[in-house]
């Protein structure tokens, strides 16, 4: 599976990933905007939690809260999460009995698994009656201009592992509502701004375990920089959407 190389050993790659995200154009960042639509009553279960940086906006505190990643090193940082229990499993068989949880979050994850379908399941599964889902995804053209400069330097692989089956925004209600109920998709409003090639450099050298060459790198210098240098920054476009979802009564 393509997560595992990218995050089984090192929360760097993910870390690196968010980084980006800080040059949005929305004045609330993403893990805000997130925290002011969560379902957080009851037992609350995050399946694929990754370095927990949702938990830096939420104050856990209070929470009866379950942490979950298939990373031994994601999981070794979740447990500086306060009070969080933390269990390292798939989130297609999740360690958990029938209707334990009252909610669960899949932030950006589930378009990391061969077959999405299956971890819905679970989450249904493991999800009360009345429970709720709160699951972050993107659409088709999420960083479209990065996928541009792929091809553009020789590297035409470099995003082609972000997303590995079919799940996207687009048809994200109708996935979803195969397994539950009230399913809406709110769009988060955001692009990205960014001001130089360097964080954009950062970003690519997450993505590949052979990192780019020094012709790469000036390659891609090459491509963005003049957009730059003509507009302030190089936009990338950010699609991500909120599904949220109730458990079939």
């Amino acid at each position: 599976m393509h997560a595992v190389s990218q995050y089984g050993g090192t929360t760097g790659n993910l870390t690196g990933r968010i980084a980006l995200h800080g040059f949005s154009n929305n004045p609330q960042g993403w893990f805000a905007w997130l925290a002011d639509r969560l379902p957080l009553d009851g037992e609350v279960l995050e399946v694929g939690a990754g370095t927990g940086k949702l938990w830096s906006e939420v104050d856990p505190r209070g929470l009866r809260l379950t942490l979950t990643d298939f990373s031994a090193a994601m999981c070794e940082q979740l447990r500086s999460v306060p009070g969080a229990r933390v269990r390292q499993c798939d989130a297609t068989e999740l360690p958990f009995g029938d209707a334990s949880f009252d909610s669960l979050i899949a932030n950006h994850m589930l378009y990391h698994l061969d077959d999405p379908t299956v971890a819905l399941r679970e989450f249904s599964r493991v999800l009360r009656s009345g429970g709720r889902l709160a699951a972050a995804l993107n659409g088709r053209d999420h960083l479209e201009e990065l996928r541009a400069i792929g091809p553009a330097v020789g590297r035409p692989e470099l995003l082609r592992g972000l997303v590995v089956n079919e799940l996207v925004a687009e048809n994200a209600a109708e996935m979803f509502s195969r397994f539950f109920d009230d399913v809406t998709v709110e769009r988060y409003p955001s692009d990205l701004e960014v001001p130089a090639v360097e964080p954009i450099l950062d970003y690519l050298a997450t993505l590949t375990l052979e990192p780019l060459t020094p012709a790469e790198q000036s390659a891609v210098r090459e491509f963005v920089q003049p957009t730059i240098d003509a507009e302030g920054n190089y936009r990338i476009r950010a699609h991500t959407v909120l599904v949220t979802a109730a458990t079939c009564s």
